[in-house]
C-alpha cells in the first residue's frame, strides 16, 4: 500500500466533522459568493480535472514532461498499442494539454505550456508529502 493510500485510508476512518452551532456568518457568505467563479467555469474546472483522472493519460504526459515524442515512441515506452496512445493523445488535446507539430510524416507530441508542467509538478509534490 503506497503512502498516498494509507493517507486515504486514515481520512475514511475519521468521523464526519458537523457544525455544532447553526450560526450563518454572513458576511464570509457574502464575500465567498462574489469571488466564487460561476458554475459554467466550474463545471470546465472539473472537466479539466478528470483528465488527471487517467493513469494512462497522466503517463502519456509524463513522458511529454521529459521529451517531445511521436506516438510509436509513446506506445513502446508505455508498453501499448498505438491506436491506445492515439485516443488518449486526442482526448489530452482536445483539452488544450498537449500540442502537435508535423515533420515529415511523423507527428510529434509535447506539452502544451508550462502549467501543465506545474498541474503535474505541483500534484506530485503533493502526493509525495
Amino acid at each position: 500500500m503506497t503512502r498516498f493510500e494509507e493517507k486515504i485510508k486514515l481520512r475514511e476512518a475519521e468521523p464526519l466533522e458537523l457544525c455544532h452551532d447553526t450560526q450563518v456568518h454572513q458576511e464570509l457568505v457574502r464575500r465567498v459568493l462574489e469571488n466564487i467563479p460561476g458554475e459554467e467555469e466550474l463545471y470546465a474546472l472539473a472537466d479539466f480535472f478528470k483528465v488527471f483522472a487517467d493513469s494512462t493519460r497522466i503517463r502519456i504526459l509524463y513522458v511529454l514532461l521529459c521529451a517531445e515524442t511521436c506516438v510509436c515512441d509513446i506506445a513502446q515506452l508505455l508498453g501499448m498499442t498505438q491506436p491506445a496512445i492515439s485516443h488518449q493523445l486526442r482526448i489530452l488535446k482536445q483539452m488544450d494539454l498537449v500540442r502537435a507539430r508535423r515533420e515529415g510524416k511523423t507527428i510529434y507530441y509535447s506539452l502544451a505550456d508550462d502549467h501543465i508542467v506545474s498541474i503535474l509538478s505541483q500534484g506530485m509534490e503533493h502526493i509525495r508529502e
